[in-house]
């Protein structure tokens, strides 16, 4: 595993041209904390939390417990994200509270192994605290990229990071899946004792990979009054977005049809079960997102380069809409892998080039601040995403039509940022 790990880490790829050893450790977070993304939000919790601490439930109760999750992770983000993004710009102390947020998340991870068969409320419950902390902690991490790259590079360096999480993440769910087909060999006694293991190898991996980030990237600390100021700042952040318009059309767009990448992140694994594919063409699915990811993802950022991230964006969210509009009529494996191409194509890509247009839209100075805003609006969105597909299937007595209805939010993002967001809107 070690070879593995030390072939794919960024000291081994070619370090893109005008990007700094800082930069390049920044971005390697991306790779630590996307394996909790990919094995946690997306792939092995919500398949065991429907075979082993909710087994026996109905489908639709299990997959409305897990919107409920998912929303109430993310109203704890909006609860706390913009004031503490706030005190982290005024105090100088993001990389800090990022260092926090890693640490905690990573020991709740690790505490899933710990849960009892059949005590899905305390499954749900350690969900909910280490997705918030998981999305509390981007918010800091992303506002540190104004620290590591120039505005110029900041869709490549942006696109590295999420190419680097789709890969290692990928890595992670990879040795994890043959952890659990080949238990014994292993030392398991059985595929859910290697499940276990697979949370506490997740939540090592992120604390060892945030070491580069810890290390190289600086910023300056001002304690003094620094709670105070951040306060102050807190009650700023209208105003900053009255100055800066664009900026703020830019997040109610990226609420909008964020909500959606989100939501088919959160519960198409769930979705996938209950329209009957197995457990192995879910894993494979997961696995084919990431490594397709990883090459499209930079991809992305050389074609956001060369036509502009507003127009990658656009690209990403027309996908989308394609993707809800096909998932509501699967039938096939065969078409079902066809999906799972296209999402791998898109989904990177629309992250990093959100990340890195908003980066253009905000002043450095007030990046936390402001960068606590894009995420507190995208995981606000998380709240009413899971919730309309848990909620619409529920009444409807269709998963089908739930993930359709997803579509209207792209639908209505993309209306914002073309008639709203100048292509010329940069600070």
């Amino acid at each position: 595993m070690k070879n593995v790990v030390s072939w794919f880490s960024p000291a081994r790829l070619q370090r893109p041209r005008g990007l700094s050893k800082a930069a390049l450790s920044w971005a390697l977070y991306d790779w630590a904390n996307s394996a909790f993304a990919v094995v946690v939000i997306a792939g092995i919790f919500p398949i065991f939390y429907r075979d082993y601490w909710a087994r026996g439930q109905p489908d639709d109760e299990i997959t409305l417990s897990l919107a409920v999750a998912n929303s109430l992770s993310s109203l704890l983000l909006i609860l706390s994200a913009p004031l503490l993004g706030a005190i982290a710009d005024a105090m100088g102390v993001r990389k800090r509270l990022l260092a926090a947020c890693a640490v905690l998340s990573a020991l709740v991870t690790a505490g899933f192994a710990f849960v009892a068969q059949g005590a899905w409320v305390v499954a749900a419950s350690f969900y909910v605290f280490g997705v918030f902390l998981f999305m509390l902690g981007n918010v800091f991490y992303d506002a540190l990229m104004v620290n590591v790259a120039e505005p110029r590079y900041y869709d490549r360096i942006s696109s590295l990071g999420f190419a680097l999480g789709y890969l290692g993440g990928g890595l992670v769910l990879a040795f994890c899946a043959w952890m659990i087909v080949r238990a014994s060999t292993f030392g398991f006694a059985d595929e859910t004792a290697a499940i276990r293991a697979c949370f506490i190898l997740v939540g090592v991996w992120w604390l060892i990979f945030s070491v580069p980030l810890l290390l190289r990237v600086r910023e300056r600390r001002n304690l003094r009054g620094g709670v105070r100021r951040g306060l102050g700042r807190f009650l700023e952040t209208l105003r900053l977005l009255r100055r800066h318009p664009s900026a703020a059309w830019f997040l109610l767009a990226y609420w909008l049809y964020i909500d959606g990448v989100d939501t088919v992140i959160r519960m198409a694994a769930n979705y996938g079960q209950v329209l009957g594919f197995g457990v192995n063409d879910l894993i494979a699915a997961l696995l084919l997102v990431q490594f397709i990811g990883f090459p499209a993802t930079l991809v992305y950022g050389r074609l956001a380069e060369r036509f502009g991230a507003r127009r990658l964006i656009i690209a990403g969210i027309l996908v989308y809409f394609l993707i809800c509009a096909w998932g509501a009529l699967l039938q096939t494996t065969a078409g079902f892998y066809s999906l799972v191409v296209l999402i791998g194509l898109a989904q990177g890509g629309i992250q990093a080039q959100s990340r890195s247009f908003y980066a253009r839209l905000v002043p450095p100075q007030h990046s936390a601040q402001l960068f606590g805003v894009y995420n507190l609006l995208g995981k606000f969105a998380a709240i009413v995403g899971p919730l309309i597909l848990g909620l619409v299937g529920s009444i409807s007595g269709s998963p089908r039509l739930g993930l359709l209805s997803v579509g209207v939010l792209f639908a209505a993002g993309l209306i914002v940022l073309v008639t709203r967001v100048p292509r010329d809107s940069a600070v």
